[in-house]
């Protein structure tokens, strides 16, 4: 699954390549999850200037002139293809055509990949917005006795952080993904808060660098933990794993657990 360094790169590189264009037709093709009907995309968007490409949380973005917003979720296996003229991509969920003839196609084998229109606006901070807060991070983490690495995964809490970086993040803060929330002290949540946006920005620019035009996939190979080929972190410590509520989990003895 893309996660936020991805989706970063990504809507970059869409708005470079698509702000400005007019919308000739769109066409949703899968209906199995959208909420809304082929006509009201087309009711939306068609005849529309696209304003800008960005990313919200684990979403991109796509805001027209007359302010509708389509919504993107990638979901485990969405990938997004540029095209000229004719959608040849298989396993389409949605097809824009602009009126210079160029195009983007989202697809999923899995048919659940899911565009959609005037997603619902959300109080929760985004991992790299300015509203994530030392001080709100004590707050929800004093109130629960939740493992950190499932508060950083709670898209309730905080939007945007998936499996691979949660493990990332939690190596660079010296917290084991074991620790309870509340049993953290405060010199660690700030370690924590530092090391969010470090591991999320300095992996924005490793994608960035090595794959300057990319829209679709995930980058993993500059990751320092969360690596199956890997045996030991850069610090030396010997690279463990385990399931945590379903999912592989990296660390190693060199984080401290808070219990």
């Amino acid at each position: 699954m893309p996660e936020l360094p991805d989706l970063q790169v990504f809507s970059h590189n869409l708005d470079k390549k698509l702000a400005g264009k007019t919308v000739k037709d769109v066409s949703l093709e899968n209906t199995k999850k959208a909420k809304d009907t082929p006509a009201a995309f087309k009711k939306a968007i068609k005849g529309e200037k696209l304003e800008e490409v960005y990313r919200e949380g684990k979403e991109l973005r796509f805001r027209f002139k007359n302010d509708v917003v389509l919504g993107m979720h990638l979901m485990l296996h969405g990938k997004l293809y540029f095209f000229e003229e004719k959608n040849t991509n298989k396993h389409t969920i949605l097809e824009i055509l602009f009126e210079d003839g160029t195009g983007l196609a989202l697809t999923d084998y899995q048919g659940i990949a899911l565009p959609s229109l005037n997603p619902e606006e959300t109080g929760v901070p985004d991992a790299l917005s300015d509203e994530l807060t030392v001080e709100y991070l004590q707050e929800q983490l004093g109130k629960k006795r939740t493992v950190i690495k499932k508060i950083l995964l709670d898209q309730h809490i905080i939007r945007g952080i998936g499996n691979a970086y949660a493990d990332e993040i939690l190596w660079e803060a010296g917290i084991s993904p074991f620790s309870v929330s509340n049993r953290i002290p405060a010199a660690k949540i700030k370690a924590l808060h530092r090391a969010i946006h470090k591991v999320l920005k300095d992996a924005e620019k490793s994608i960035r660098k090595e794959h300057p035009d990319i829209i679709a996939g995930e980058i993993r190979d500059f990751l320092k933990i969360h690596q199956p080929r890997e045996t030991n972190s850069p610090t030396g410590g010997k690279i463990e794993q385990k399931e945590l509520n379903g999912r592989k989990t990296y660390y190693t003895d060199e984080q401290e657990l808070f219990e």
